[in-house]
């Protein structure tokens, strides 16, 4: 599975927003168009567009539908949506108006059949595992568990699920580089391919994802949105130093 670098937008009551550490009061509004950000993503080079419907994550209330429907009939990339999907019926309404993947976060620890219930319908389907300090935190990140990231990786590795999209949570929207040695400990441990998110702040942030590798294991891409929006970041240098380093590693392999 090649690295991707997946462009993020957060949907709350149709604009794009971005929340600091998951918290609703502090958020900041980047645009009142979802529909032409994602459209500038995909002109910038983005394989994949990371969608995430924060009403629907807080309320369980599917109020962006309309704008999510839009951008998977806009784009000519697949789109994946993570926020509130806790049934089967959940998923499969963002199924039929045209998402390629869910992402269950709360859901699949507190019901982890449900994500084998979405795959075995024929769906792809992520599990979004966000972390503490190597802990599972679940609710919007209001609830830490005791259990550990990667056992609960390791646990829905025969899930159905694709891939892991992992989170922690101290590095979200901070800029400030990823989690290198908790991704080094979920590489060394979890079959599971598995995408980083939170904390990408630089060229050098992202060589070092790309470059991390334990025993032949990779990360599958990772998840970028304040420093988009923040103009810390280029999509269009992120891909290609993307392609590049993947080229670098290919003959070097």
């Amino acid at each position: 599975m090649s690295f991707v670098v997946y462009p993020a937008i957060d949907l709350i009551n149709g604009k794009c927003v971005r929340l600091h550490q998951g918290d609703y009061t502090k958020e900041t509004i980047y645009g009142d168009n979802p529909i032409s950000q994602a459209l500038k993503f995909e002109s910038d080079g983005a394989e994949w567009i990371h969608l995430v419907d924060l009403d629907a994550a807080r309320t369980g209330s599917f109020e962006n539908t309309s704008v999510i429907k839009n951008i998977c009939e806009e784009l000519s990339i697949p789109v994946q949506v993570g926020g509130g999907i806790r049934s089967s019926d959940a998923a499969k309404l963002l199924y039929d108006i045209g998402v390629e993947r869910t992402v269950i976060g709360t859901a699949a620890v507190e019901n982890p059949e449900l994500v084998s219930r979405i795959a075995e319908h024929g769906h792809r389907v992520a599990v979004g595992v966000d972390g503490k300090d190597g802990y599972v935190a679940t609710r919007g990140w209001k609830v830490t568990t005791d259990l550990k990231v990667v056992d609960l990786l390791k646990r829905l590795e025969m899930s159905g699920a694709e891939v892991g999209i992992v989170t922690e949570i101290k590095r979200d929207g901070t800029m400030e580089g990823s989690d290198l040695e908790g991704l080094t400990q979920i590489l060394r441990n979890v079959d599971m391919p598995v995408i980083a998110s939170g904390g990408l702040g630089s060229m050098d942030d992202l060589r070092d994802l790309v470059g991390l590798q334990v025993s032949g294991s990779r990360l599958a891409g990772v998840i970028t949105g304040r420093a988009l929006y923040e103009k810390r970041l280029d999509l269009a240098e992120l891909v290609a130093l993307t392609q590049e380093l993947e080229h670098f590693e290919s003959e070097h392999d």
